[in-house]
């Protein structure tokens, strides 16, 4: 193997990312190295990192390489394996095409939370088919300090707990996970969305992303607002047989996330890559015990 490895950083709406490129699935990657690379200060830093390998060579995903030639491995920040990223996968979309493996129109990416439709243009936003909300019944709350508000459970492929409060301050830190009830609502950890309104089906929200902390964007948390937001609205569109469409701001950004009647959700945003270059693997082998 190389004595060095190719890496790229990026970011969707300020949800930053280390891409590594290994379409063969020949770099090891256990999640002390993970961690070690997200480190912002010892590391390259990133709130999760993107491992680009073909679905054929990854035994999580070949089942899905008949439909999707690329699988995106994607880490949270501590190391942890992670089901779902939507700004990820926009992020992951754009080095294809940055890299000449894919062309702009429709791609398949293939994910833990299943395969993923994804529209590109040659310059701008990536459009990602988000797949369908689970609405899993029994009430949830959450906390922080002293207070407590209902929450919505929504499950984008990973789970969220939605709650709207009247300022994002009250949020808190979101350096440690927001306590929740019960505890059996979600037994692997769960994201948590705090969601004030700006006007007529335009929210802001702050998020503790479950393995990262709070972060600027969460691409699955955007889409499981609208989606709360629209059912606390009446507009349902299972219910109206309209479309919903929803401006989500989060703290990098500007998401635009819609909910058409067949319950699909698309979400469209930026994706940019800033940086390219090479890990010392000799400082990767050692990061790997």
């Amino acid at each position: 193997m190389s004595t060095r490895i190719a890496f790229l950083k990026g970011h969707g709406t300020e949800n930053d990312f280390v891409i590594i490129p290994d379409p063969e699935n020949v770099i090891d990657l256990p999640p002390t190295a993970v961690a070690a690379l997200c480190d912002r200060r010892a590391g390259i830093g990133g709130d999760g990192l993107l491992h680009v390998v073909r679905s054929a060579a990854h035994p999580e995903a070949r089942e899905m390489a008949a439909e999707a030639e690329w699988f995106m491995d994607y880490r949270n920040g501590d190391g942890s394996i992670a089901e779902m990223c939507g700004n990820g996968v926009r992020v992951f979309a754009h080095y294809l095409q940055r890299a000449g493996h894919v062309a702009e129109g429709d791609i398949a990416i293939a994910t833990r939370g299943g395969v993923k439709s994804v529209h590109l243009v040659k310059e701008g936003d990536v459009t990602v088919g988000m797949g369908k909300a689970l609405l899993p019944e029994g009430d949830v709350t959450v906390s922080v300090g002293e207070r407590s508000w209902p929450a919505l459970n929504v499950n984008m492929g990973n789970p969220h707990a939605v709650a709207f409060v009247d300022d994002l301050a009250h949020a808190g830190d979101l350096f440690t996970p927001p306590p929740f009830s019960p505890a059996s609502a979600y037994p692997d950890g769960v994201n948590v969305e705090f969601v004030v309104d700006r006007g007529p089906r335009h929210v802001a929200l702050r998020v503790h992303e479950r393995g990262a902390g709070e972060t600027r964007s969460c691409g699955t948390g955007a889409c499981a607002v609208a989606v709360a937001a629209a059912r606390r609205d009446g507009t349902d569109p299972a219910m109206t047989g309209a479309p919903a469409t929803y401006i989500v701001d989060v703290p990098g950004g500007r998401l635009v996330i819609t909910e058409r009647a067949d319950g699909e959700i698309e979400m469209t945003g930026p994706a940019v890559i800033v940086a390219e270059g090479e890990i010392d693997a000799e400082w990767l082998d050692t990061a790997r015990h």
